[in-house]
């Protein structure tokens, strides 16, 4: 899995161009947000709960609509995909969970081959019949993330932090030239998250695959984006370095000031997360 995925150029570029969602209550989600994300860019979503953070980061893959602007993925429309080209998008986009949406009884490496299930027949994956090819890409998720040792445990045997590692290697194996992490660091431990975040920076260093995660502390976001976009009742109030995230401008994002309770301070320990 070594150099750039395939299409990871300018093809794999995200581009917002007004986009809005409404829901069917009134509520706005997003309110005509316009930015561009080249490919291989490491991007952090900051802001309170209901910004829009997740709501954002969900249209990319069409998990939610938008209901205004037009949202194009390597030049796809998203916003006007029916059904198969919605699946062909998602086959190129991984997607992290905050709850790291895995099936407990299962061994971990079935699991991340559940990433194979847009390139393989449906009968191999009833059967479990899978290509060797799939097994040593799986097997090579597991590496990248430092758990391959895991590989026929069930899932529901590891801690936290290494569920969510798997769950990475699930979104690889699909070979994406983009990943979406959905809070991906809300349920574990300081160390832990620093862990999850240094693999996910890793991936986006080594392999050029754009990846975008959605945050909640500030400092973490800044450790390990290269650009942060803040968000504020549905719009981005901020597009920058992590550099330029200074106290003003938190305020800006959150409308108060920083706390201890948005700052995330702790030692990355690779060994036992």
């Amino acid at each position: 899995m070594s150099g750039r995925p395939p299409g990871s150029g300018p093809d794999s570029e995200i581009v917002f161009d007004g986009v809005g969602v409404a829901y069917p209550n009134g509520f706005h989600g997003l309110r005509e947000v316009s930015l561009t994300i080249p490919a291989g860019q490491m991007v952090g979503v900051v802001g309170l709960s209901g910004a829009g953070k997740s709501t954002l980061v969900r249209t990319i893959n069409g998990l939610v609509p938008a209901t205004e602007g037009t949202l194009t993925v390597g030049g796809r429309n998203v916003t006007r995909a029916n059904g198969r080209q919605l699946r062909a998008i998602r086959s190129d986009v991984g997607m992290v969970f905050q709850g790291f949406n895995l099936a407990g009884r299962t061994t971990v490496l079935n699991n991340v081959l559940m990433g194979r299930l847009y390139e393989s027949p449906w009968w191999r994956t009833l059967l479990g019949a899978w290509r060797k090819d799939d097994v040593e890409l799986a097997m090579e998720a597991l590496e990248r993330v430092e758990i391959v040792q895991k590989a026929y445990s069930r899932a529901s045997e590891l801690s936290g932090g290494q569920q969510q590692r798997v769950g990475i290697a699930r979104a690889l194996a699909q070979k994406p030239t983009i990943i979406l992490a959905d809070e991906p660091v809300a349920s574990l431990d300081p160390p832990t998250s620093h862990v999850v975040m240094e693999h996910l920076r890793r991936i986006n260093g080594d392999l050029g695959v754009t990846v975008i995660t959605n945050l909640h502390f500030l400092d973490l976001a800044r450790k390990y984006s290269d650009r942060l976009l803040g968000l504020r009742a549905g719009e981005v109030v901020f597009d920058g370095t992590g550099a330029d995230a200074d106290e003003a401008v938190f305020e800006s994002i959150y409308g108060r000031s920083l706390t201890n309770e948005d700052v995330l301070d702790a030692t990355p320990n690779l060994d036992t997360a």
